[in-house]
């Protein structure tokens, strides 16, 4: 690639990077299911209902110490568990459920241990510090924000399912392969197929964002939050929460 071509699209990631670094908040939670609600005209309104927080700022990484700014935050608590054996309870008291590097991440920060540890790369680290509490209240109604989870597993699938192809007809002829991928590729030339050929294999278990989702439900008190349409995962699913890129770069624009 030319160097004038390398610096042109180096210039742009790099306005691209500033214009959509205005990520402000961000929380974990988990999925509870799907519902409805109605709103003030009566309307039916389809909406995912979430357990957010409360989340606990575990570290703030800086530039200077680990070469990148990012705030880490952890939800769910662990209930320790210890051996019960006379010879643990004599020599050993650190718990048997959470690994020795864990425990010395969390001791460090004096932070009590979390299941889910995520990071979040917000414009400006200063007003986070270790022990902060991040609860539901952080957004309000009519927010716009971004929901990352992991999407549900389907296991091995075929063609059709997978990539959504057609089928052969079953009137006459077709022997058993209606749903089968057919032929892939040539034979002499190119003698290989083609990398991207959509074929059988895994499908789901991927992460997924659902991006312009709009708050219209806040239940501080039982951190609950109610996004109007569907969020990627089973029902107690680990979920982040987060600014609308899209929503703020547009603000940044208009401002």
């Amino acid at each position: 690639m030319p160097l004038g071509v390398k610096l042109i699209l180096g210039s742009t990631y790099n306005l691209l990077k500033e214009e959509f670094a205005v990520l402000v908040k961000a929380i974990l939670g988990k999925k509870i299911g799907m519902t409805q609600i109605f709103d003030q005209n009566g309307n039916v309104v389809p909406v995912t209902v979430l357990n957010v927080g409360p989340c606990v700022v575990s570290q703030v990484k800086s530039k200077e110490k680990d070469g990148y700014e990012a705030v880490q935050i952890g939800f769910g608590d662990i209930k320790l568990k210890y051996s019960k054996t006379e010879r643990s309870a004599k020599f050993n008291t650190k718990p048997i459920n959470i690994t020795m590097p864990m425990q010395g991440h969390f001791l460090k920060n004096n932070v009590a241990p979390k299941k889910v540890l995520k990071e979040f790369r917000p414009s400006d680290i200063s007003g986070f510090k270790v022990g902060d509490v991040i609860k539901a209240d952080i957004f309000s109604l009519d927010d716009k924000v971004d929901v990352v989870g992991v999407s549900k597993g389907k296991g091995y699938a075929g063609v059709i399912k997978r990539w959504n192809c057609r089928r052969l007809k079953e009137s006459h002829g077709s022997g058993p392969v209606v749903r089968h991928a057919g032929s892939n590729g040539g034979c002499s030339d190119p003698s290989r197929v083609f990398k991207g050929k959509k074929l059988p294999g895994h499908l789901g278990a991927e992460k997924v964002t659902v991006q312009n989702l709009k708050v219209v439900l806040v239940d501080a008190e039982n951190n609950l939050i109610a996004l109007k349409g569907a969020v990627p995962g089973p029902s107690g699913g680990i979920v982040m929460v987060k600014d609308s890129v899209k929503s703020k770069t547009k603000v940044a624009k208009a401002s």
